[in-house]
């Protein structure tokens, strides 16, 4: 029996999933064993970072919560996150349903569709600058402003995202609907958007955790305004002669428990919604 499970293995498999665990799991170690050492402890030779902390404190982390006014800035980075997360599954459903029902016998629809999608070949760089004048004219330099720009910066995955999963559920229910009386819209609320469950928790997991680590969108459109996200508080530990590595982990740290949080309660319809779009 062992000599048949040991034919199975794949080993190249194998070995390139132990070197992904490396690569996750080594800056993570590293990550916590220096918000846990004091700056006395911190070293030049790699014996000296690697090792353990001679004593366990949580003196960092109390100490990056008050340089950080965290809970001000976990406030701000729940309030963008959620809204925009909301915003998008409302609305990119809803844009996914139209477009992805219609765009097979209207080239109108799926010139909007490849229009769209197009929309993630463009670099933030390219549109930075513009975008923080226009919104300053339009007195959009706000949370409102950073909140729409998400809805928009993450439109083209999600809504690739949803025209894919949209194949795998029968028009044929859509028919019944129609049948007995309901309207498109009916319909939508009632049948298809239940169904979409699997891909609106994918949508929701890979939205936060880009919202949620994102840096330059508020940093360019909110500059100067004193509103902090949680990556922007943490740039604090970044000066121009050096960095604060024990406290800017120990912050790295406080800023991952939400988004791992949210991950491990939606990753199982995480799993179902990227298998069932990618059939087409």
């Amino acid at each position: 029996m062992y000599e048949k499970m040991k034919a199975r293995i794949n080993w190249p498999v194998t070995i390139l999933l132990f070197i992904g665990l490396i690569t996750v799991a080594f800056p993570l170690y590293m990550t916590i064993i220096i918000a846990f050492k004091q700056p006395s402890e911190m070293t030049n030779s790699i014996a000296g970072i690697l090792s353990l902390p001679e004593t366990w404190s949580l003196s960092n982390f109390a100490q990056a919560m008050e340089l950080t006014d965290f809970w001000h800035s976990l406030g701000n980075s729940l309030l963008v996150t959620v809204s925009t997360v909301v915003l998008c599954i409302l609305l990119h459903s809803l844009m996914g349903f139209a477009v992805g029902r219609n765009k097979a016998h209207s080239k109108v629809y799926n010139l909007i569709y490849l229009f769209i999608v197009s929309g993630m070949f463009v670099p933030f760089a390219i549109l930075m600058m513009p975008l923080a004048k226009q919104t300053a004219e339009m007195h959009l330099d706000n949370w409102a402003g950073v909140i729409l720009l998400y809805v928009v910066f993450y439109m083209p995955m999600n809504l690739l995202l949803y025209t894919g999963y949209l194949v795998n559920i029968p028009i044929a229910l859509e028919e019944a609907a129609r049948v007995d009386g309901a309207s498109t819209w009916r319909t939508f609320w009632k049948i298809i958007f239940p169904i979409m469950k699997p891909m609106h928790a994918t949508v929701a997991v890979i939205t936060a955790l880009a919202v949620w680590n994102d840096v330059m969108t508020p940093l360019i459109i909110m500059s100067g305004k004193g509103s902090n996200t949680l990556p922007l508080a943490q740039l604090t530990f970044q000066t121009q002669f050096g960095t604060n590595y024990n406290l800017a982990f120990a912050s790295y740290l406080l800023a991952l428990i939400p988004i791992i949080i949210f991950y491990v309660i939606c990753q199982k319809q995480i799993i179902n919604g990227v298998v069932n779009g990618a059939v087409k």
